[in-house]
C-alpha cells in the first residue's frame, strides 16, 4: 500500500470516528440529568481524578470503555477495590453532636448550642454522597480481537434531610425534630465485553452486554437516636432485589503515537429495577468522553468529561464531572506517580478535588494505589488494585 493510500485510509477513519461521536452524542444528549453519577473505578484512574475513557486499555476497560481492550496485546487479570464519600455540611458530625447534647438541660447555654448545631445541619446543600466498587476483572487479545469478562459491584447512595430540623422546649426536656433520607443502589454485574480493532490498532469499537442484579435500598432514620454510622444504616432496611439486562458501547480513536480520543455510552438500554415501596429505579444512559496525550513516551496527560448530566440519589443534586489527571512512570514502567482532580460542574460550590496515586510494578505484578481528600466538602477517595499482566 502507497503512503498517500495510508493516509486516505487514515482520514477515512478519523471521518468515521468524528461522526460516530457526534451521532452517539446526537441521540444520548438529550438523556441529560437521568443517569446516577459515574463512578471511578480502579486506583490508576482514581490518581488520575477519575480519568480513564482514553487511557484504560487493560481488563478495567470492560467498565471505562470496552474499545480500549482492542488497543494493546497484553493478557490482564486483576482485583480492584474503592470508594468514595463526600459529606457537604458535615452531617455526620453534626448528627453526632445532637446525640451528644444533653436534652435534660433546658437551660439557656445548652438551648443555645442545640441552635448552633441545627443551623448548621440546616445549611442549604446539606447532603452526603458515597460510591463504592469491587470486583474481579480479566481480558485477552486474540489478534485484532478482544474478549474481557468481570464480576463486580459497583455501588451508589446519598442521604439527605426530609424536612429543616428543629426542636421543641417542653420545659422538662428538649425534643429534636428531623429525619435523614437515605436511598442507596448496588448493581452486582457480571459483564462480558468484546473489542475489535481496525488500521493496525489505530481505531477499535467495543461493546459489554451486562447481567445486573439491582439491589436497591431507600429508609430514614431520625437525627435524635442516630449517634452512629451503623445504627444509621440499620434503618435502611431490607434491599429489594431485581435483575435486568444493560449493555455499554465504547469507541477509541489514536490517530497518531501520541494522542486517544474515546467515548463510552453506559446502560444505553435504560434498565429498569425494582425499588421499595413499589417504586422503580431506572439507569438512563451516560456518555462521557476523554482524551490522552504522550508528549513523551513515559508521561500521559488525559482529561474525561462527563456529557450527561447525571442524577445523584440525593433530590435535586445532578452530578457532570469534570477529570484532570497526569501519569509519569520512571524506569521502564517500575514505578508510576499520578496526579489529579476533578470538579462536579453542576455544582459552581465545588472546588477542585485533588488526587493522587502511586503504582509499582515487579515483573508480571502490578500494584497500585490511589486517594484523595478535600478539606472543605470533607471527600475522601481511597482504592486499590492488584494485577498480573503479560
Amino acid at each position: 500500500m502507497t503512503p498517500r493510500a495510508i493516509r486516505t485510509k487514515k482520514m477515512a477513519a478519523g471521518v468515521l470516528t468524528v461522526r460516530i461521536f457526534a451521532l452517539c452524542v446526537a441521540l444520548l444528549a438529550p438523556l441529560e440529568a437521568m443517569a446516577v453519577e459515574f463512578v471511578f473505578v480502579g486506583s490508576r484512574q482514581m490518581g488520575m481524578g477519575g480519568a480513564g475513557v482514553a487511557t484504560t486499555t487493560d481488563s478495567l476497560a470492560t467498565y471505562w470503555n470496552p474499545a480500549g481492550m482492542a488497543m494493546n496485546k497484553k493478557f490482564d487479570i486483576r482485583f480492584q477495590g474503592g470508594g468514595q464519600v463526600v459529606d457537604r455540611g458535615d452531617v455526620f458530625d453534626a448528627m453526632k453532636d445532637i446525640n451528644n447534647l444533653n436534652l435534660n438541660d433546658t437551660s439557656a447555654g445548652n438551648i443555645a448550642r442545640l441552635q448552633q448545631v441545627i443551623d448548621r445541619i440546616n445549611r442549604p446543600g446539606t447532603n452526603l454522597t458515597a460510591t463504592g466498587s469491587g470486583g474481579f476483572y480479566v481480558k485477552g487479545n486474540f489478534g485484532e480481537h478482544a474478549l474481557g469478562f468481570s464480576v463486580s459491584d459497583v455501588a451508589t447512595g446519598g442521604a439527605f434531610l426530609r424536612g429543616p430540623v428543629g426542636f421543641t422546649n417542653n420545659g422538662a426536656n428538649l425534643s429534636v425534630n428531623g429525619q435523614l433520607a437515605m436511598n442507596g443502589l448496588e448493581a452486582r454485574q457480571a459483564a462480558l465485553s468484546y473489542a475489535y480493532a481496525f488500521l493496525d490498532r489505530m481505531f477499535s469499537i467495543g461493546v459489554t452486554g451486562k447481567v445486573i442484579q439491582g439491589a436497591a435500598y431507600s429508609g430514614a432514620t431520625n437525627i435524635r437516636g442516630a449517634s452512629d454510622d451503623v445504627r444509621v444504616f440499620e434503618d435502611i432496611g431490607r434491599a429489594k432485589i431485581s435483575t435486568a439486562l444493560a449493555v455499554d458501547v465504547g469507541v477509541m480513536f489514536r490517530p497518531s503515537s501520541w494522542l486517544r480520543m474515546g467515548i463510552v455510552a453506559k446502560d444505553i438500554n435504560a434498565p429498569t429495577f425494582d425499588a421499595p415501596n413499589g417504586d422503580k429505579f431506572k439507569l438512563l444512559p451516560q456518555v462521557r468522553t476523554g482524551i490522552a496525550v504522550n508528549p513523551y513516551n513515559s508521561l500521559t496527560l488525559t482529561a474525561d468529561v462527563d456529557i450527561t448530566k447525571n442524577n445523584t440519589l440525593v433530590p435535586g443534586l445532578q452530578s457532570q464531572l469534570l477529570s484532570l489527571g497526569a501519569e509519569q512512570t520512571i524506569l521502564s514502567e517500575l514505578l508510576s506517580f499520578r496526579l489529579g482532580a476533578f470538579k462536579n460542574m453542576q455544582d459552581a460550590k465545588t472546588p477542585f478535588i485533588p488526587t493522587a496515586g502511586f503504582g509499582l510494578r515487579v515483573l508480571a505484578l502490578r500494584i497500585d494505589i490511589a486517594g484523595g481528600y478535600d478539606f472543605r466538602d470533607q471527600a475522601a477517595l481511597a482504592s486499590g488494585s492488584i494485577a498480573l499482566t503479560f
